[in-house]
């Protein structure tokens, strides 16, 4: 695979805009097979979670085009009801689409999704959730059927709070007959957004953002256009990124009010922050104060998405720090990269006590999954000489050509081929 050849000692300075969110596209790429029109989303990221979506779209009798205007999805198209394995097992987002497929066709089939290895993140709250609404769901050779024959409103509790399972029964019940409510409901801004999409294409949901939400079934929903909310992960990692180099950088199209902890946690290690409508700038000591302790928790605590980022920043930072990761058990998978780069790391179960060095050193590492590629492209702005990060297929998942925005703030960074890498 390719890599990412990076020359640290270079501050980061200047100033760029958000693409929407990840986070947040996927759902509603999803979510855009339940009107009976085409949707328009607008500044929507070029990635390769994206493509794979699209993709299964396409398997799936859909179509999709680029054009200068945004993504535009035509999601009335739909004429089957099982997604390939192949794309299936390359994302995890295409677990998303089993809602809305069992609300226009009554009946799909898939295998269970892949994605970054970052943890077990099981698909039961999903299953338990559609069982509930009504859905009959049995496996064979690894391969889900589900048959939404009898698929009706229902009160839908969930176990835990997750996103995709919040998404998914939200979207399941868009066009059923009646109100569904789901209670401890996750509270993640891209919930929000996702009815926010809904309702502009006529449906009828409320309470995202809260532990509680509900659905009042519409007969049908009508395409229309969109522009999902910018990427609050994105966000954090390039005001990281001016972090960790001691520089200064102002992100448009970013919205402080979805990342209130992580600017927390920079103004505790010393940063200074400006905030305006759809703005934050960031200015940074010439070197970071180390943290007290990151915690990871569900929205509105700090976010799983941001701890290998805030790793990173602590292996420079000056004094002690402790990460806790309290929602996926496989997040620490970078540390022995970052103990490579000279890192003083320790790991106790889910926790992770860190000594900051005054300055890390290049060296040959490896993407494990998305945010922690995305760290050790961090951790390799800072150290001295050259960092070979391998594997950025990780990082293309979720960041656009991250290494030309990076280098429009100053870095020293290019992307180099599987052949130059082997």
């Amino acid at each position: 695979m390719g890599g990412f050849l990076v020359r640290g000692g270079e501050r980061i300075w200047g100033e760029i805009r958000v693409d929407a969110a990840k986070n947040a596209v996927l759902p509603i790429l999803a979510a855009a097979i339940l009107p009976n029109g085409q949707t328009l989303l607008r500044n929507c990221p070029h990635l390769s979670d994206v493509e794979s979506m699209r993709g299964i779209l396409h398997t799936l009798g859909c179509k999709t085009e680029w054009t200068d205007e945004g993504l535009v999805i035509y999601g009335d198209m739909l004429s089957k009801g099982e997604m390939p394995e192949h794309l299936s097992k390359r994302v995890r987002s295409s677990i998303f689409l089993l809602g809305p497929i069992l609300a226009r066709m009554r009946k799909a089939a898939m295998v269970y999704p892949g994605g970054c290895e970052i943890g077990l993140r099981p698909i039961d709250l999903h299953l338990s959730g559609l069982r509930r609404m009504g859905v009959s769901i049995r496996e064979e050779g690894g391969v889900l059927y589900c048959d939404g024959s009898k698929m009706h409103a229902a009160d839908v509790h969930l176990d835990y709070p997750s996103v995709g399972a919040t998404e998914n029964v939200m979207m399941s019940a868009v066009l059923l007959d009646g109100t569904t409510t789901i209670t401890n409901a996750a509270r993640e801004p891209e919930i929000e957004d996702l009815q926010r999409y809904i309702n502009a294409m006529g449906g009828n949901v409320c309470g995202a953002g809260t532990d509680t939400v509900v659905v009042k079934g519409v007969k049908a929903l009508h395409g229309g256009e969109y522009e999902p909310m910018p990427d609050r992960i994105v966000t954090g990692t390039y005001l990281c990124a001016a972090a960790i180099t001691g520089g200064a950088v102002t992100l448009r199209n970013a919205r402080a009010g979805d990342l209130r902890a992580v600017l927390d946690k920079l103004m505790e290690m010393g940063c200074a922050l400006r905030e305006e409508e759809n703005l934050i700038a960031l200015a940074a000591p010439c070197r970071l104060k180390a943290f007290h302790q990151v915690q990871t928790q569900p929205y509105p605590g700090f976010p799983t998405d941001m701890q290998s980022q805030m790793l990173a920043l602590a292996s420079v930072a000056k004094g002690s720090s402790v990460i806790i990761e309290n929602v996926f058990e496989n997040r620490f998978a970078m540390v022995g990269d970052l103990r490579r780069m000279g890192a003083d790391i320790r790991v106790a179960g889910r926790a992770a006590f860190v000594q900051g060095k005054e300055c890390l050193c290049g060296a040959q590492v490896q993407s494990h999954d998305l945010r922690a590629g995305a760290a050790l492209v961090l951790a390799a702005l800072k150290a001295e000489g050259e960092t070979l990060v391998r594997d950025v297929h990780f990082i293309d998942r979720g960041y656009e050509k991250m290494e030309e925005r990076l280098r429009m703030l100053g870095a020293d960074i290019r992307r180099i081929t599987a052949e130059e890498n082997a």
